[in-house]
């Protein structure tokens, strides 16, 4: 299996995004349809290309190949030049193909990826101005988006940081002004920052999501990440997405682990396997695991997206590492069969979307957007080889 994860990522993943650099424009093209159609002129999304510069960061730290490291710098020149706002702070939400801004608002989400991704650069290179723009956006995030009267962060700001009425990260989103997402994304942001900058604000602020973690996000009574609240964290939604629940239960942990608390610890372990469990209901007999399901309505989506598919190998490797219940490890297996079986485009590289309830390879979603990322599937490979 980890021969095969390592050929995954260094035959398969990384060439198909060294291919998107865009040699016109700067940067990476920020689009490729499900069919393999190249968009030459689609609007370069931040996620993307934060995602692309941790993606080849991280392989460069682990694999130490120096063609990554390039593909790295051409993502770290492109972001620092065209995606910082010099007027405002912050990241912009997208560019238009020639470099000039598109979208101005201040989603936290992406303002998050990119510490993230900077940081796995600094990590890499030792490039001090990488860490400190990586610093410059934690301390615009505490400043306009926590939230000292309820705790929390909140949504989305405009251009200038007033906070937008339309908060959603995406169509499919609740409009609410807290998200489970956005406050997984600075969880795995702030723990990257930490490795790197032992600084006493940011364990507090690292500590406290934790715990708002274990006290407001995770439903007590079924292990599930509750989605969508209001500002003082009442919960919005119904909708169980098990993808979210078995990345988390690995995410959890690792900042638990890089903050350094042994009462933490403990306390999230146990909370780590929990939820591993919880998400185990989403693994079909025929293999996936499956989008979500509405435990008022009983509704059930059979999709099984790329992402969740990625997320479910690591999480339950992890629920096997911390039990050694041979169970994990062989739901860790079988989605890496699955993964193997449907998910990966051996023909023309990366992997597709999803598999529809039908078990039918989704073309219609993109190879590669705004959402559709080196980073999940790179992720996983780069964790499976570490802990394999």
């Amino acid at each position: 299996m980890k021969q095969q994860i390592s050929q995954e990522l260094t035959r398969n993943i990384l060439p198909f995004w060294q291919k998107m650099v865009d040699t016109k424009n700067g940067g990476f093209y920020g689009q490729m349809t499900g069919e393999n159609v190249l968009m030459p002129n689609a609007e370069k999304g931040g996620i993307l290309n934060a995602r692309i510069l941790w993606s080849f960061s991280s392989a460069y730290l682990e694999l130490k190949n120096s063609e990554y490291l390039k593909t790295a710098k051409i993502a770290k020149i492109y972001i620092l030049k065209n995606f910082f706002d010099n007027e405002f702070g912050g990241t912009f939400w997208s560019l238009n193909a020639d470099g000039s801004p598109a979208d101005t608002k201040k989603q936290i989400y992406s303002q998050a990826f990119f510490i993230y991704a900077l940081v796995e650069y600094y990590r890499a290179t030792g490039d001090k101005i990488c860490l400190d723009k990586a610093i410059e956006l934690f301390y615009l995030i505490e400043k306009h988006s926590f939230d000292t009267a309820q705790n929390g962060y909140l949504e989305a700001y405009s251009r200038d940081w007033q906070l937008l009425e339309d908060l959603r990260l995406s169509d499919k989103d609740a409009n609410e002004k807290k998200t489970m997402n956005t406050h997984l994304h600075i969880l795995e942001a702030y723990t990257n920052l930490y490795r790197v900058w032992k600084n006493e604000h940011l364990a507090a602020q690292l500590k406290n999501l934790i715990e708002i973690f274990t006290d407001k996000i995770i439903n007590p009574k079924t292990h599930h990440l509750d989605l969508f609240f209001d500002e003082n964290w009442t919960c919005k939604s119904t909708v169980i997405s098990y993808g979210h629940d078995i990345e988390c239960s690995w995410l959890l942990l690792e900042a638990a682990e890089v903050l350094g608390d042994k009462l933490l610890i403990n306390s999230v372990k146990q909370i780590s396997v929990q939820m591993a469990t919880a998400a185990a209901e989403g693994l079909l007999p025929e293999g996936g695991l499956i989008t979500e399901k509405n435990y008022d309505t009983g509704q059930v989506d059979n999709y099984r997206d790329w992402w969740s598919q990625a997320e479910a190998v690591v999480g339950f490797t992890n629920a096997y590492q911390l039990t050694k219940d041979e169970q994990f490890a062989q739901k860790a297996g079988d989605v890496w069969a699955f993964i193997s079986d449907k998910i990966i485009d051996r023909e023309n590289g990366e992997w597709h979307w999803g598999v529809d309830a039908n078990g039918n390879i989704d073309t219609a979603n993109d190879k590669a957007g705004f959402w559709k990322c080196p980073y999940h599937n790179s992720r996983m490979c780069l964790e499976m080889i570490r802990r394999m």
